[in-house]
């Protein structure tokens, strides 16, 4: 890590518990009260909860059933993602009165780097204070900010004392934080990941240090590589205002379990519309099919396809479909029903790369990650 790197000013923006504080503000019956946003069926799932929800125990992506057992009393409203994105639009007008190097993550966090900013303010701590106290005054909701020189430790600190929290991490006292922070806290560390590093007696930050980078890239690849720089303090990325789009997808939840022919050649048809639209909106072309199927037991599988590496996946539900059905062929969903089917395009084209007619060739059936 050079002294460059260390004079690199990072604030990460996270507002809290989003969707839910939203709902509160614009409906005072719905403050102080356990409340989750999402769908309430029988596959419902949370997309947010509010701090009262979260001492129950429920919390995002949750099962919506789980999060009623766990809160009898928990008051569930559906999301209104057009005034989400209205609040979000605003927060946005926020950051850049004091930098246009945004990156958005969602629609409730962003990085911002303000190495150089608009007023000219010296510590990146300040501006953060300014941007969370005119979040308070102008939307009537509350944010936390994490301060330090990369994305990951920023990323770390905004999560440390939500919320309405602040939190620096300073690069001389980034090792020590880092050795003391439990691995689950990494960035990109999910419980599978988690189970694994602890299996082989990593538990802190200062037993992943401990291991050297071809023994973490020999055991999780790539990510075991980032990982290693995690551990020391070192992420390089920049703060993105702009970044291709890799792919597009989406993916159908069924209000029951699947396990007939004519039944997933109905839903892989639905899922095909629906992935033709959102193509054709995104203006996107990619040359890999990714079908991904998930069973009742919660089990998922993602199988891949790219029909020619020359030749574009035409944006057509009739070829999707065609596609997806020739990697649903291979899945045993007979004994093992189905609870979710989800469809992507990934691999975009390049510059001057038009699409061409598709005359597929051998099929090329590989697992990737979705």
């Amino acid at each position: 890590m050079t002294t460059a790197d260390q004079q690199r000013r990072i604030i990460h923006v996270d507002m809290d518990a989003f969707f839910a504080s939203v709902e509160q503000r614009d409906f005072p019956e719905l403050r102080g009260v356990p409340l989750a946003v999402g769908y309430d069926g029988p596959r419902g799932v949370v997309a947010t909860a509010s701090y009262e929800a979260r001492r129950f125990g429920v919390h995002s992506a949750q099962a919506m059933q789980t999060a009623k057992r766990l809160c009898p009393r928990l008051v569930i409203v559906p999301g209104r993602y057009k005034v989400y994105k209205e609040v979000s639009a605003q927060m946005h007008e926020i950051f850049h009165e004091y930098t246009d190097q945004i990156e958005p993550i969602s629609l409730d966090e962003a990085f911002l780097d303000v190495t150089e900013n608009k007023p000219g303010i010296e510590l990146a701590v300040d501006i953060a204070r300014e941007i969370k106290a005119k979040i308070r005054q102008r939307l009537s909701l509350t944010a936390s900010a994490g301060v330090s020189y990369n994305k990951f430790l920023a990323k770390i600190a905004s999560d440390y004392r939500k919320p309405d929290g602040l939190t620096v991490i300073h690069p001389r006292r980034a090792q020590t934080f880092i050795d003391a922070l439990r691995i689950e806290k990494f960035w990109g560390v999910g419980p599978r990941t988690a189970e694994q590093m602890h299996r082989i007696g990593i538990f802190t930050g200062a037993d992943l240090r401990a291991k050297s980078l071809s023994y973490l890239t020999e055991r999780f690849g790539k990510m075991g590589g980032v990982l290693y720089g995690f551990a020391r303090g070192i992420d390089d990325r920049p703060v993105m205002t702009e970044w291709e789009r890799k792919s597009v997808s989406c993916e159908h939840t069924f209000e029951h379990d699947i396990s007939t022919a004519d039944e997933v050649a109905e839903k892989l048809r639905q899922c095909a519309e629906d992935l033709t639209g959102r193509l054709g909106r995104a203006g996107f072309k990619g040359h890999t099919l990714t079908l991904k199927v998930k069973f009742h037991d919660f089990s998922q599988i993602t199988r891949s396809i790219t029909p020619s590496t020359e030749q574009l996946i035409p944006v057509d539900a009739g070829t999707i479909m065609e596609l997806a059905s020739q990697l649903m062929e291979k899945v045993d969903y007979h004994e093992k029903p189905i609870r979710l089917i989800g469809i992507g395009i990934s691999n975009p084209m390049h510059d001057g790369e038009e699409a061409q007619e598709a005359e597929w060739i051998q099929l090329q059936f590989d697992f990737k990650p979705w």
